[in-house]
């Protein structure tokens, strides 16, 4: 057991680490602020749910961030770009994201809709830019350390965690304190976490940057057809691209129904919420870090079956919630498993997006991968809903835990082993 807790400080407790877990909370809080906390806002002033709805569309920027992505990798900025490639865009995007949140909190959403909605999306737009800094920040910090990804990875993804719960929960208990301008005006102050770890670090890889003598198709060619053309020179990597679209599936299929599920079974919005903010929160912070330690001793691959294997199964669970309905205990136990199984999947997943991706366009390929990721939460599973009103609960459970079985047959048969 020391032996174990001497590993976990070590692997975790260092300055790599820790600018990690600082960039992931930079990374999470600007995303509940402009969905759920802020439709919350929204809802409580008197806004029509038509027009709520309309307000969703400020998720678009984190699924076609790939699209600017090219401009990040290869755009100097004037006199920021001393601090090097990452860090340089790193600092300006999270200046900017201070101003545009602390302008969403000086704003009247009833008196000045349309201004809400302009800095809604423009802080959503500069939180997927962040997005497309920091992730390629932190593939680029295990370049010599390639088997060190995953742990990176699951710190990051605490930090992320950690972001979420301040601007969900901790949003929320400010409010009750004082009032929604307020509150969002202290959650502007938690960009400074991200800022001042960016500043305080080192720049992970040094870049020369490209002159492009003021051609634009020269630019393109570098920095948009080029990384595109450096992914698809790896082998099977249409398959890739499957795998990647499909190992969350079965997951992300029952997301947009799951708090209905849990309401026709019986469960209070209470019973929901406690469980999910204690139990749900804690299992997926233990599976993210655990999803790194493990992946560090199996193989990257091993990782991605095993865990893509249980993360079916954890799926089916919640058939067996169906069948005995209000169970506390096993509600409990269900999510908790859920969470656990999803973190390490999560883990092992965003590890093996980083594995692929070209140290020379680090950004672009990212950005491209996780997008690809993102769609099948944001557009395939938009199909559960139909689903689920002409088959049973149980039913659908099973069929969700299928979706990501064409990932495991992938990984089997044609992903290579990487220790």
């Amino acid at each position: 057991m020391i032996k174990y807790i001497q590993y976990i400080y070590k692997t975790y407790i260092n300055k790599t680490m820790l600018t990690l877990l600082a960039l992931g909370f930079s990374s999470g809080f600007p995303f509940l602020l402009v969905f759920g906390t802020l439709t919350l806002w929204l809802r409580q002033q008197g806004l029509a749910l038509s027009l709520i709805g309309i307000f969703s569309l400020v998720k678009i920027p984190y699924s076609i961030k790939w699209l600017w992505s090219p401009l990040i990798d290869n755009t100097k900025i004037p006199l920021l770009y001393k601090m090097g490639r990452r860090r340089s865009w790193a600092v300006l995007i999270q200046i900017c994201l201070f101003i545009s949140i602390f302008c969403m909190s000086c704003i009247n959403p009833v008196k000045n809709t349309y201004i809400m909605a302009f800095f809604a999306c423009l802080t959503a737009f500069l939180s997927a830019s962040q997005d497309i800094v920091l992730d390629a920040y932190r593939v680029e910090c295990f370049t010599k350390n390639p088997q060190k990804q995953a742990n990176g990875v699951a710190i990051f993804i605490l930090g992320y965690r950690l972001g979420l719960i301040y601007s969900g929960a901790g949003a929320l208990y400010l409010k009750a304190l004082y009032n929604w301008n307020i509150s969002y005006r202290i959650m502007a102050f938690g960009i400074f976490i991200g800022l001042f770890a960016m500043i305080l670090t080192n720049e992970a890889v040094q870049y020369k940057y490209k002159k492009f003598k003021n051609d634009i198709k020269e630019f393109l060619v570098i920095s948009v057809i080029e990384p595109f053309k450096d992914f698809i020179k790896k082998e099977k990597w249409y398959w890739i691209l499957i795998l990647i679209f499909t190992y969350h599936l079965s997951n992300a299929y029952f997301n947009p129904v799951i708090n209905p599920f849990y309401n026709d079974i019986g469960f209070s919005e209470v019973e929901i919420a406690n469980v999910m903010k204690l139990y749900g929160m804690i299992a997926a912070i233990l599976g993210g870090i655990s999803g790194g330690l493990i992946i560090n001793k199996i193989g990257l691959k091993k990782g991605l079956l095993y865990f893509g294997i249980l993360q079916c199964l954890s799926t089916m669970l919640f058939s067996l919630q169906a069948i005995y309905g209000h169970n506390m205990k096993l509600f409990i136990l269900v999510v908790s498993m859920e969470n656990f199984i999803s973190g390490l999947a999560t883990t092992a997943l965003v590890a093996y997006i980083s594995s692929l991706c070209n140290k020379l366009y680090t950004a672009t390929q990212y950005a491209l991968l996780s997008s690809v990721m993102g769609a099948s939460r944001d557009i395939f599973s938009s199909t559960s809903g139909l689903v689920a009103e002409y088959v049973s609960w149980e039913l659908f459970f099973i069929i969700s835990s299928c979706m990501s079985i064409p990932a495991i047959l992938i990984i089997l048969f044609y992903i290579k082993d990487d220790k």
